[in-house]
């Protein structure tokens, strides 16, 4: 046997063991055990409920914004982005987030992930958003919508994984997954003489949004963009209520004219 399967026996005989010095969830309230205080995982942390939140939101209690209210913000950053191209902080960020899709590597389909790292994930999907054509200003309006809806927020999360992660949940959603499509001929199901019938298959893939994918994919942002945020957040958070008493935006994340990524 060698040392991974070892590792990976030793790992599911005590992820199988309930420890009962971890019998209760730290989310207040909740009243059920860490997965390590039962035969479900060695979460020591949270129950098995939050510890899917956290995966997917970036907090065991507090959910992702919605699009409802994340997109006035998205649409604000960009159009003021658009008018202020020759800013050197905006300069900076666009061609921060343009490097990270030139170091990307080639581009991964999404049934091809599975088995790479975490780390490799998250570095697929700049290449995909590359591949997609995705304009590199998207996702700085996207982390900027991020850093303005938590500082307007009552009760915000302000863990920076929080934040990372909304925002990397914004950039994942910017690309499809792949999609294939076939088309053969097969004989006449109800007699071998009548002309063949066209069968047209599908398959449809499309990457996991959650865990450590997320992470990664928000630090590459934010190393990309806290720089215009700190010299100019203020400025767009102003411009955002400006617009907001014309009322001169709509429900979409993106004025008019402008698309996530091409279609086929």
């Amino acid at each position: 046997m060698s040392n991974l399967d070892k590792r990976a026996k030793d790992v599911k005989a005590r992820a199988t063991q309930p420890d009962h010095m971890y019998s209760y969830c730290r989310v207040i309230h909740c009243g059920q055990p860490a997965r390590a205080g039962t035969a479900d995982g060695l979460d020591r942390l949270y129950c098995r409920r939050h510890a899917d939140h956290y995966q997917r939101h970036g907090s065991p209690t507090k959910k992702s914004y919605p699009a409802q209210v994340l997109n006035p913000y998205r649409q604000a950053a960009l159009v003021w982005m658009m008018a202020h191209e020759e800013d050197f902080w905006v300069k900076d960020a666009v061609g921060k987030v343009r490097g990270l899709y030139n170091r990307s590597g080639q581009k991964a389909e999404a049934f091809r992930l599975r088995g790479l790292s975490p780390r490799e994930r998250g570095t697929a999907l700049w290449a995909r958003l590359r591949a997609s054509e995705v304009d590199p200003r998207l996702p700085v309006a996207a982390w900027l919508a991020v850093e303005m809806v938590l500082k307007d927020d009552p009760q915000p999360d302000l863990k920076p994984e929080f934040k990372r992660v909304q925002a990397a949940k914004l950039v994942h959603r910017m690309v499809s997954g792949t999609h294939k499509r076939w088309e053969r001929k097969r004989p006449h199901p109800l007699h071998p003489g009548l002309p063949p019938v066209r069968v047209v298959e599908e398959k449809h893939w499309y990457p996991k949004s959650r865990g450590r994918v997320l992470r990664h994919i928000g630090q590459d942002l934010a190393g990309a963009v806290e720089l215009l945020a700190d010299h100019r957040l203020e400025d767009i958070r102003t411009f955002k209520g400006e617009r907001d008493k014309l009322g001169t935006y709509t429900s979409s994340p993106y004025p008019k004219g402008v698309v996530a990524r091409t279609r086929p």
